[in-house]
């Protein structure tokens, strides 16, 4: 990892990337024994997600299923995030307690965004149903503002994590899936990167207390 001039202030800073709502990072944060203060917090772009990693931007990022990037290290599953759907306000399924996947085949979801890895998308919006029925992953963009609004409009439904609950906007729902595990959630780094001993020390003392 390329080095940075650090201040006094922020030498021991954790310089943290995540995606989405900041529920799951205030979890890892408090099973690594830190103050919030001392985690400098960094939205990553959903379309590039590990830019900012490889980069040498961010020192850790937060990671929701299995990934399978030669140049990254991931730590042990630290915590996990219930899968939900996201629809409009509007939509036949809003007002449900929870849904099946099974029922999610029946309207259009989302292809991967940009660049994002499409084996992990694969885990995320499932190919197909688990009695093998095929979810249309049909509708594109590049940005989440672009896919909640598409979802707001009726126009398709977001198939995610209930994390996402925290920021939904106006129009939007959160519906848990019943029938679906929950993400594993990890940290990942730079493989062969200097990593420094306050680094270490958050994601050791992060998987000691999640094995508990």
């Amino acid at each position: 990892m390329p080095e940075q001039t650090l201040t006094a202030a922020d030498s021991r800073t954790v310089r943290f990337g995540y995606h989405g709502s900041t529920e799951v990072v205030t979890r890892i944060i408090r099973l690594a024994g830190r103050e919030e203060a001392g985690v400098r917090l960094s939205e990553y772009d959903i379309a590039d997600p590990f830019r900012g990693v490889r980069a040498g931007e961010l020192d850790v990022m937060i990671v929701k299923f299995g990934i399978n990037e030669p140049d990254l290290v991931t730590s042990r599953v630290l915590t996990e995030d219930a899968r939900a759907v996201v629809v409009g306000s509007g939509h036949p399924l809003a007002a449900r307690a929870s849904v099946s996947i099974e029922e999610l085949a029946d309207y259009d979801a989302f292809a991967p965004p940009g660049d994002f890895p499409a084996y992990v998308w694969d885990d995320v919006v499932p190919p197909r149903t688990l009695a093998g029925r095929p979810i249309r992953r049909n509708r594109r963009v590049r940005t989440i503002p672009e896919m909640m609004r598409m979802v707001a409009a009726g126009d398709a439904v977001h198939i995610s994590l209930i994390s996402l609950a925290d920021i939904a906007p106006p129009g939007i729902k959160v519906v848990p899936i019943h029938d679906l595990p929950p993400a594993p959630v990890t940290l990942a780094w730079l493989r062969g990167a200097e990593v420094h001993d306050h680094i270490r020390e958050f994601i050791t003392a992060a998987e000691a207390e999640a094995s508990r």
